[in-house]
Formats: C-alpha cells, structure tokens, sequence
C-alpha cells in the first residue's frame, strides 16, 4: 500500500489519486501537450488566476485552450495533499511553443481533484518551503 501523498497507487474509487492527476497533468503541459492536459480536467472544472481569470471550463475546448494560455511549464518541486487538494510548487521553466515569462522563477497551483479529474484549479502565492527536521535554520 502506497504512503498517503506519495503519488503512487489510486484511490480506493479506482480512480488516480489527485498527486498522480497532478503529475499527470504536469507532464502534459510541460510536452505541450495541451489536449491531454485538458483531459485532466472535469466538465465546469473551476479555474482561478488571480487578477484576470475567475471562470469554468465548460468544455473540453475551453481547458485545452486554457493549458495553452499557460505560459510556463513547470518542474514539481514539492506538493502537499490534504484528502482531495494538492498544492504543487514548481520552477517555471521553457515551454515549446510558448514564451516562458519567468523562468527559473517558482510558481503554485492547488488543484481539487475528484474521480480523477481536476474541478478546481487556483494559482497560489507559493508556499514557505517546510523547515528542517530538529528546527535548524540555514
């Protein structure tokens, strides 16, 4: 049996686990491939990308043109799962086809993600990095 947040294993729905969902998507966006991205994403799947973007992507059109709005692809740095949430940091980094605006730079996304597909996707300030064990500080 996989460790809670490991990203290995499914659920017991049978359905991926959100960090696999999550990588999965990952994945795709960083290969440009936005129409699997967009298959991540659930029917009315709500985005949130403050300060323009507040709307629901109502059709499998919409969420592959909104993985190709994305600028960035992104390298997991670190997720954090609580029940059906995850939030990935990543380092932004080149993408084909597109024009990466901050490179190098860390970004983060929470994701919901329930049977499998994405129902919300927000960015997020990106979270303190956890401290060291025994509280030691560098």
């Amino acid at each position: 049996m996989a460790a809670a947040g490991s990203g290995a294993g499914q659920a017991t729905t049978g359905a991926p686990s959100p960090t696999v969902v999550v990588r999965a998507w990952s994945k795709a966006l960083d290969a440009n491939d936005n129409a699997a991205a967009g298959r991540l994403f659930a029917k009315n799947a709500h985005i949130i990308q403050p300060p323009v973007v507040d709307g629901l992507l109502a059709t499998s059109a919409l969420a592959t043109a909104f993985n190709d709005s994305l600028p960035c692809a992104g390298r997991i740095v670190r997720m954090a799962m609580k029940g059906d949430t995850v939030v990935a940091t990543f380092v932004l980094g080149r993408r084909p086809k597109h024009t990466c605006d901050a490179p190098g730079q860390q970004a983060a996304a929470l994701f919901v993600v329930r049977k499998g597909k994405i129902v919300l996707w927000e960015q997020v300030a990106v979270p303190k990095a956890p401290k060291p064990p025994g509280g030691a500080t560098t």
